[in-house]
């Protein structure tokens, strides 16, 4: 006999003996089965489990004799559930062992920091890493979470700072909403601390209490935001396919649930890859399975016969056994843990990129996506770096590195990784991605969107589907959601509707057959602009980064009522101002010059046109059943917005108006809407109409045919503005919701959501920054991409009701519910 220094770890359902010499094999002994031990890492060597079979005594001395009457009890314990006749009884007796164990014990606090720490809440909580969880103790104090393993391993404990977390996010486990992430860094894939715990009420407490310590961290991590940021170009393809995973509980702790990434080049095996050539990617439109035609009918034809609830494909794009297929070399024990032990067969590793994707192309069974390790830095998992035995092929050779496309050149794994994420962040992909994350995060992972896009995967990996707490069976529960686990699971969905396309250099030359697309186009592929454009973008581009300098110029109390809009001419000398007077629907002006100009009213049902020069009322238009809320006029077309459901489009041209002689105005469109309709805007190229309404929905038209692109249920309650940004993608508009909202042109997406301390009346924006004036009587700065106020500026008395800004966004005049009107500069 011999003796042998060790640890021992009592596991559910084995009992592991790790020698401290580390040539010496750990043994893994069934807790059920006593003759069956397995000899693991012999040598030190990582390798398939050594099986002893027959009778051997193993016998156990412990260092803390007061131990031993624990560890014998917990033993029996537990082989006495191994006993038990059913699966589900085994479980439940295992886990009733835990928590007995766990409300025993208590978080030792002489692990604190200091002495001056105050504890805010303690509970019993799982870490989990791939393929393990360990018991213990969360507590969270002032200024640090800590968790204590029941086992003290890997460590007695575990601390982290809480001013030192960037992210959070809440994660299902085991199909049940009960994981928190900790993360200390902005962009890395491994988190600090993965936690399970036994009880929503409990994580969510935590959450919430580490999310104190985040600066707008709930607003600031939602797929909107992200979305903004990455549409817009202020992360990479990269980064956003990071941030959705992890929205989406995706994690490298969980292998049923890890971060997924797309194929993207299509071409391994020429010698050399051109990423300006479109044949090199693969279609982001379609799923794997889509891709080959001819396999896509046979999967059709058997999914057309095939008894509800039919799939298209029988395995999924992201699994454990995947996941480890890719990181076999780098997690060769996982790997082992996953397959009782054994690495796969030779010729079914992952022996080569080209052959992978050959495979995912035709095999019958194989729709894999890839990890993020393909697009990331390090290149390890590509190289059999600890010498692994992995087996010989039928050919006779052994299974080392993996064969790499030939345009891999130098060092070929760093070349294979650079390109790889070249091609990630290539033009093609840019203007393509949104199509995979439509698929695998979007509207067309489920539904009859999902059956368009022959995107149908088996019902148990959906979120959702089953309900696993409502199985009363425990075998049928336990077998239900190991299947889940090993088969894989679809991400959590984040969008709903069609995600938008990125905001790319050459987006211009995207074609489509949608007049929306053109509309868009048009504006933005315009030509370059002379040296005095250029000067004039340098000094909006200025003004805009300098809004936080804003000062009171001067005010004017020239209405006897309340302010309700500005207007200025093109060259800023005269301005125009309207007040809704109790006893009268007339306009008053302030003119700096007074000039030949036409104004309309907003709250009579008829528009009153007056001559500036003249001073008196010229013309008369009965054109509403309720009064007239907005107007704006472009290339002699009059939009009229009303609260009687309809924006009206009329024809009129401008000069027979200033002519002083009765202008003729010919109905072209009316524009029907199912409430009041309470503001109206025209995109900068004049193609394009957005309309918010009194209960909130937010309607694009298409000027050209004047028929509907998007209506979309917006706010909850009305619509005081709507605006596009400068380049006619997005459009901002400000409730009765006190909510900032910035809609997708192009698809009629919501992207983000930005709740504001106070209703917001009236602002103007750039596209990324806004100035907004709302009830408090500040004028706001917002900086959409954070989702936070940068800077408060005190104006009026009481609610902001209009701002204007001139072209060149040096100045600002404001009018409030305070009848004042004032004028602001930038201060340098």
């Amino acid at each position: 006999s011999e003796w042998l220094k060790s640890s021992l770890k009592i596991c559910s359902k084995s009992v592991i003996f790790e020698p401290d010499e580390v040539n010496k094999p750990i043994l893994k002994v069934n807790i059920m089965l006593r003759s069956s031990v397995y000899l693991i890492k012999e040598g030190d060597v990582v390798a398939p489990y050594k099986y002893e079979r027959g009778e051997r005594n193993v016998i156990f001395q412990l260092d803390m004799p007061l131990k031993t009457e624990d560890v014998v009890q917990t033993l029996l314990q537990l082989h006495r559930a191994s006993c038990l006749d059913k699966l589900g009884d085994q479980t439940a007796m295992i886990a009733a062992n835990l928590q007995s164990r766990l409300a025993r014990t208590s978080f030792d606090k002489n692990s604190f920091q200091s002495v001056t720490e105050r504890p805010h809440m303690e509970c019993e909580a799982e870490m989990v890493s791939p393929l393990v969880t360990n018991p213990g103790h969360v507590c969270i104090t002032d200024h640090n979470l800590y968790f204590q393993p029941l086992n003290s391993y890997p460590d007695s404990v575990v601390q982290i700072g809480l001013h030192s977390v960037r992210r959070i996010y809440k994660r299902r486990h085991g199909l049940r909403p009960l994981g928190l992430e900790v993360f200390c860094t902005e962009n890395d894939l491994c988190s600090d601390i993965y936690l399970k715990f036994y009880n929503t009420k409990d994580r969510d407490e935590l959450y919430y209490y580490i999310a104190t310590f985040l600066e707008n961290h709930i607003t600031e991590h939602t797929a909107e935001s992200y979305m903004l940021q990455w549409q817009r170009g202020h992360i990479s393809n990269y980064q956003y396919l990071l941030h959705l995973n992890n929205l989406a509980d995706r994690s490298v702790n969980d292998l049923s649930q890890y971060p997924v990434f797309p194929w993207v080049i299509s071409d391994y095996s020429s010698p050399q890859l051109d990423l300006l050539n479109p044949a090199s990617f693969r279609d982001l439109s379609k799923p794997v399975g889509a891709l080959n035609t001819e396999r896509l009918e046979r999967l059709l034809e058997r999914y057309r016969d095939m008894p509800e609830p039919r799939f298209m494909y029988g395995s999924h794009y992201s699994s454990p056994g995947y996941v480890l297929f890719y990181l076999v070399r780098v997690a060769p024990e996982h790997m082992l843990c996953l397959q009782n032990g054994r690495y796969d067969h030779a010729d079914r590793m992952f022996n080569s990129v080209g052959e992978t994707w050959k495979n995912c192309l035709e095999g019958g069974t194989d729709f894999k996506e890839l990890i993020p390790e393909f697009y990331g830095t390090d290149s390890s998992f590509l190289k059999n770096l600890l010498s692994l035995n992995l087996g010989r092929r039928q050919g006779g050779g052994r299974v080392g590195d993996v064969e790499l496309p030939s345009w891999a050149s130098g060092s070929p794994s760093n070349d294979f990784l650079q390109k790889m994420r070249a091609a990630l962040e290539s033009q093609h992909v840019s203007e393509h991605l949104h199509e995979w994350i439509d698929l695998i995060f979007g509207y067309k992972q489920r539904g009859s969107e999902a059956v368009a896009a022959h995107n149908v995967f088996h019902p148990l990996t959906y979120e959702g589907v089953i309900d696993c707490d409502s199985i009363e069976d425990p075998d049928q529960k336990i077998a239900m959601l190991t299947q889940i686990l090993e088969f894989g699971q679809t991400p959590r969905q984040l969008f709903t509707t069609p995600h938008p396309q990125r905001i790319t250099p050459r987006f211009h030359s995207v074609s489509s057959g949608t007049s929306l697309m053109a509309c868009i186009l048009s504006y933005s592929a315009s030509p370059s602009l002379d040296s005095f454009e250029d000067l004039t973008e340098e000094s909006k581009t200025l003004a805009w980064s300098n809004m936080n300098k804003l000062a009171l110029q001067s005010s004017h109390k020239i209405h006897k009522e309340v302010v309700t809009g500005i207007a200025g001419t093109l060259s800023g000398t005269s301005i125009f101002s309207t007040s809704q007077a109790v006893y009268s629907s007339l306009l008053t002006f302030l003119s700096l010059f007074l000039f030949l100009f036409f104004f309309l009213c907003h709250i009579s049902l008829k528009r009153y046109f007056y001559s500036i020069a003249y001073g008196r009322r010229q013309d008369t238009l009965m054109g509403h059943d309720d009064a007239v809320s907005q107007v704006c006029w472009r290339d002699n077309q009059l939009y009229t917005a009303s609260w009687d459901s309809t924006i009206k489009v009329w024809k009129c041209v401008a000069a027979d108006i200033s002519s002083n002689k009765r202008a003729h105005f010919e109905l072209l469109a009316e524009l029907e809407h199912e409430s009041g309709v309470n503001t109206i805007a025209l995109s900068p190229a004049g193609t394009l109409l957005a309309s918010g309404t009194k209960e909130g929905s937010l309607s694009v038209w298409d000027i050209a045919s004047c028929s509907l692109l998007h209506q979309i249920a917006c706010h909850s309650g009305k619509i005081h503005q709507v605006a596009f940004s400068p380049d006619s993608r997005n459009i901002l508009s400000v409730g009765e919701d006190s909510c900032l909202k910035v809609t997708d042109v192009q698809t009629g997406m919501l992207l983000s959501t930005v709740p504001a301390e106070d209703e917001q009346r009236c602002f103007c924006w750039d596209g990324n920054t806004v100035l907004s004036g709302g009830q408090s009587g500040n004028l706001l700065i917002w900086d959409l991409l954070s989702s936070k106020v940068i800077h408060k500026i005190p104006a009026h008395s009481g609610p902001v009701t209009c701002i204007w800004m001139n072209e060149q966004c040096s100045s600002v005049i404001t009018g409030g519910e305070d009848k004042q009107i004032m004028f602001w500069k930038h201060q340098y």
